[in-house]
């Protein structure tokens, strides 16, 4: 007997309402965002919410009407939880330094505002989440309900602002981060699993940064950038197109960039 790609209408529902709108969200953000004749390259990110992601296109990978075309996709992971998520279901692996140009990236969301501005980097996958997400023609992101922020960035994540570093510079950038006026900086631990900081993909450091609640946070963004010893700040500006909510009764909303 055929597979067929199953309608999200008739999915049973999962054990958790917010599971099930995680999932519903991913579902329609493949099914809505995914140019099945035309596009190459898809990006997948990291996160609860991409893993439904990665396993729809996974579905339409079994589903004789798509198999070709979606066997043929090549998938940019930006770390390695997501190249799991890739080989898991499937697809194809490749490199964003083998295809720089990427049709439509999907990954998950610390906090989004009003502007669809992001924070970015709770995961530890900074850099890399920046570089395939800008590499993308089209930028989806997908998340539940607790990432929408009423209007600021800072309001629901106040974790701070991630941001990596070279390892040798941390402490020049630290000070220099209080100049600007963080209220709370810290270098972020491995602890319990690792004794030290977190190391990212990169072998980078990483800083968490609260500034409160930003009313500006694209100057923000550019003051951290130029820091000596800064490689890529949590702040992702003007960058997605489209956002995907999970919400706690079931339900999904969306929303476009303004």
């Amino acid at each position: 007997m055929s597979y067929t790609v199953p309608d999200v209408s008739s999915l049973p529902a999962l054990s958790d309402p917010l599971e099930t709108a995680k999932r519903l969200a991913a579902y329609r953000a493949i099914d809505e965002n995914v140019d099945f004749k035309n596009d190459k390259v898809i990006g997948i990110g990291s996160g609860s919410t991409v893993v439904y992601a990665a396993e729809r296109l996974g579905q339409y990978l079994k589903d004789l009407k798509y198999t070709e075309c979606v066997s043929k996709f090549i998938c940019i992971p930006t770390g390695f939880q997501s190249r799991a998520l890739i080989l898991d279901n499937g697809l194809k692996l490749g490199t964003v330094d083998n295809y720089p140009e990427i049709d439509v990236a999907f990954d998950g969301a610390d906090e989004v505002d009003t502007n669809l501005q992001l924070i970015k980097g709770g995961g530890a996958c900074l850099f890399q989440e920046k570089l395939v997400s800008t590499s993308a023609k089209k930028f989806i992101v997908i998340a539940d309900h607790r990432k929408q922020s009423p209007h600021y960035l800072g309001t629901n994540w106040t974790k701070g602002i991630p941001i990596e570093v070279v390892p040798a510079a941390y402490v020049r950038v630290q000070n220099d981060l209080k100049k600007l006026g963080a209220h709370k900086i810290v270098l972020r631990q491995g602890t319990p699993a690792k004794a030290g900081p977190v190391v990212t993909d990169n072998n980078n450091f990483l800083i968490d940064a609260d500034f409160g609640q930003l009313e500006d946070p694209k100057s923000l963004y550019f003051k951290i950038l130029t820091l000596v010893g800064v490689v890529e700040v949590g702040l992702f500006i003007d960058n997605a197109e489209r956002v995907y909510f999970g919400n706690s009764d079931g339900s999904v909303t969306h929303a476009d960039r303004k």
